[in-house]
């Protein structure tokens, strides 16, 4: 199994692919297996990888909790689609540039053989996966959007995040959940489809409403 070269058009055409009907790497949470395969992507994936970039900017908002996350990090090359070769060729104690990559390497040119072969195996594998059914993720999120301060409009507060309208979004409920001092924060459920709307927006959009938002934090993501 593996990804090839994530640094790669191939490599990223793949983890695109393997994320068209998944959320993560592994099961249904973040894990060290996540950011295993994030380090290994240099840039964000472009725009038409969809799925990639959707993991990717998900992924990256747990930068600050990665060592958190729960599993043990991995060989790069135990993660991926068990029908494509890894070619990472990754052993963490070896500085021996000498290996023979089967996808190619910045230095050397690869070989008729290993580019027929690299050619074949990710034929066979978008038409394994050009025959899966298309499915729409969807994200069941939990926000706490907190005001400045006891004086703060909460009703104008709520009227202003439920404002927010975006293809793939969809707000439910809501409460005030007291925090302290007077102060209650806004607690407020959406259901997004997570190519279209991530966390990121979210926040970015919630917390531009600066005369009322001081913050938002993602309480709890569950896949639906």
């Amino acid at each position: 199994m593996g990804f090839g070269d994530l640094r790669s058009a191939a490599g990223l055409r793949l983890l695109n692919d393997f994320l068209a009907d998944k959320s993560y790497i592994e099961g249904y949470v973040p894990s060290q297996a996540d950011i295993a395969v994030f380090e290994a992507v240099s840039t964000p994936p472009p725009a038409d990888l969809f799925h990639a970039l959707r993991w990717y900017n998900h992924i990256k908002s747990y930068e600050k909790q990665k060592a958190s996350l729960p599993g043990v990090k991995k060989a790069l090359g135990k993660y991926g689609p068990d029908d494509v070769e890894d070619s990472t060729g990754a052993t963490t104690d070896s500085k021996d540039d000498d290996d023979i990559d089967l996808f190619g390497s910045d230095e050397e040119e690869e070989s008729e053989e290993s580019k027929r072969l690299r050619e074949e195996r990710l034929a066979q594998y978008e038409s394994k996966k050009s025959k899966k059914p298309t499915l729409i993720a969807k994200s069941s999120i939990l926000l706490d959007v907190k005001p400045w301060d006891d004086e703060t409009d909460m009703a104008k507060l709520e009227e202003c995040v439920r404002s927010i309208q975006a293809d793939g979004l969809v707000w439910g409920s809501s409460k005030l959940v007291p925090v302290g001092y007077g102060i209650k924060k806004l607690q407020i459920q959406c259901v997004v489809e997570d190519d279209k709307v991530g966390t990121d927006m979210l926040e970015e959009r919630i917390t531009a409403f600066e005369d009322y938002v001081q913050s938002m934090d993602v309480a709890a993501f569950n896949k639906i």
